[in-house]
């Protein structure tokens, strides 16, 4: 069973998954939430609720932030406990200021996304090389619990292995197993600083592309075909997308010069 997840791609959570008790009302205000999002990430609850009410439904504030801290979405500026630590982990500075991203495997970065069904939701994790922008390693979940996080970096480290680890300060990234991996394969870990979700923004990029390009434009009836049309989304992504900050290259034809981990 782990072999077959391993060879679909699929987190041993996702095989068990079944539908979120969500209502049909709800899951259509986290849709529109998600896509609004995307376009205006710096909007704030009090700002979502009132571009719904523009909208025509008529939600209040509570709802807006319960739905949105559901799928783990908060607005891009400057405040308190915008990720939560593992308790107790230790928070690594962020070491990416200023320094000239000049080839493959010198950083990596790492985020989750939320993913909507049609009867409820998972959560996406990718690993992306910043030089080349490609993509090394994703994975689905239906919980923000880290096993996903730590398969997916299991499986990138198959293909390189970088200098610097960028992720933001969340528990999935800060618990002891997954910076465990991380060190003992010799790799610098840096951590976004708190409210700073712009300091991993070539993830917060892909993720823009992603929803656009795949998400919004298909219907996911459950998890099985959200990880059929993903795995092919990033095939087409890495090895068919060009890209005009990389001269019109893709992002696999960019990344090379590989070096193997511990």
């Amino acid at each position: 069973m782990v072999r077959q997840c391993e060879l679909t791609g699929i987190s041993r959570a996702g095989l068990y998954y079944t539908p979120v008790a969500e209502s049909q009302e709800n899951l259509k205000l986290m849709r529109l939430l998600d896509e609004q999002y995307t376009r205006t990430p710096f909007f704030g609850v009090r700002r979502m609720r009132h571009w719904l009410v523009e909208q025509g439904y008529g939600v209040n504030v509570k709802r807006v932030r319960r739905l949105l801290r559901q799928m783990g979405l908060e607005a891009i500026y400057p405040k308190p406990r915008l990720s939560v630590p593992a308790p107790g982990h230790r928070i690594y500075p962020y070491r990416l200021r200023g320094l000239q991203i000049d080839r493959p495997n010198q950083v990596w970065g790492s985020d989750i996304t939320y993913i909507l069904l049609r009867q409820g939701f998972i959560y996406l994790v990718a690993i992306l090389d910043w030089f080349s922008r490609y993509v090394l390693a994703w994975e689905v979940s239906v919980s923000l619990e880290g096993a996903f996080c730590l398969a997916a970096l299991e499986w990138a480290l198959k293909t390189g292995c970088p200098e610097i680890f960028n992720t933001d300060q969340g528990a999935q990234f800060t618990s002891e197993e997954f910076t465990k991996r991380l060190e003992e394969s010799g790799i610098t870990i840096s951590m976004d600083g708190r409210g700073r979700a712009m300091d991993n923004i070539f993830v917060e990029r892909l993720w823009r592309s992603v929803k656009y390009e795949e998400v919004y434009l298909h219907d996911y009836e459950e998890v099985g075909e959200a990880v059929k049309n993903l795995g092919n989304y990033f095939l087409f992504y890495n090895r068919e997308r060009p890209h005009q900050a990389l001269g019109y290259q893709t992002p696999a034809a960019k990344y090379f010069g590989k070096r193997e981990c511990a």
